[in-house]
């Protein structure tokens, strides 16, 4: 009887195997080579030709005392705590749209216009409304009497300034993602409130924002997990002759392209990868453990 199960059972084993090799292949291909490849090279010294060498962990040691790699670190930290600022803006947001009625998909679609545009148009078109000299931003800043600044050339600025544009890129998908959320909350909760007295504001801090939170949890993390890879972006925006506040705003995805692809330290630049890797991997970790403290699953 059992081995009739199991003779049963195989074809319907090789069926699934076949179906889900094309999807491991491609992760095996896409993702865990290129990591083995990466995690072996960081202990290397991998030159533009020839052989690499083994290193041991000199790579790690050299980056430890780089002091460029704790400002590219400081700077990415700085700009990730920015653009979370776009959460609770999202939240507002997604709430206000919810209750707009008719003209919900409108605002919808226009907000998420950014997710859907190359990064490469929008750092092109930030990097004009940006300009010191005749860009957009200094002249609507002129009407209130206010001088404008080289807000992309001034290491002052740069990383504020990239966080705005990294806060508004952002809005489209995480209120698709809050949208969706809203919508799952059930109607009678806030009818029944509204028989108790709660007003608009009591309820979006007492309903909404609660019922909302595994939703708010997960846009959390996809915003830290995006804005410390961000490199686009400021590679568009960063990139020009003589752009004084490069070597001050380069954030750590920018220092291991520098790194990796243009002094050609492949090796040094793996450690570098590695040590990102592994600074998400403890900040999505901590996440999931503060989370117990404030989400709520009910």
């Amino acid at each position: 009887m059992t081995s009739s199960v199991k003779s049963a059972n195989r074809p319907g084993v090789g069926w699934a195997l076949l179906f889900v090799a094309p999807a491991t292949l491609g992760l095996v291909a896409l993702y865990l080579w290129p990591f083995l490849s990466t995690l072996l090279k960081s202990f290397q010294d991998v030159p533009a030709f020839g052989p690499a060498t083994y290193v041991g962990l000199d790579n790690y040691t050299e980056l430890a005392r780089d002091g460029a790699v704790w400002q590219a670190f400081g700077n990415s930290a700085l700009y990730t705590a920015i653009v979370l600022l776009g959460v609770p803006l999202a939240v507002v947001l997604a709430a206000l749209i919810e209750q707009a009625g008719r003209g919900r998909t409108v605002y919808r679609v226009l907000f998420f216009l950014p997710v859907v545009t190359l990064p490469v148009a929008i750092g092109m078109v930030w990097r004009f409304i940006y300009n010191g000299d005749f860009g957009l931003l200094n002249y609507v800043l002129s009407w209130f009497g206010i001088d404008g600044h080289y807000w992309v050339a001034d290491p002052r600025f740069t990383i504020y300034a990239f966080a705005a544009v990294g806060i508004w890129m952002g809005l489209g998908i995480n209120l698709i993602i809050l949208g969706a959320g809203l919508q799952a909350i059930p109607k009678a909760v806030y009818e029944a409130s509204a028989l108790d007295g709660a007003g608009r504001m009591r309820q979006f801090f007492h309903i909404t924002v609660p019922l909302l939170s595994p939703s708010i949890f997960f846009v959390t993390i996809l915003t830290v997990i995006a804005a410390l890879q961000m490199f686009d972006l400021i590679f568009i925006m960063l990139r020009s002759v003589n752009n004084t506040a490069l070597a001050d705003s380069k954030t750590i995805v920018y220092l291991f392209y520098e790194k990796a692809f243009v002094q050609f330290q492949q090796g040094y630049g793996a450690a570098v990868a590695i040590v990102l890797l592994i600074v998400i991997m403890i900040a999505t970790a901590l996440q999931f453990r503060l989370q117990r403290s404030w989400v709520f699953y009910g």
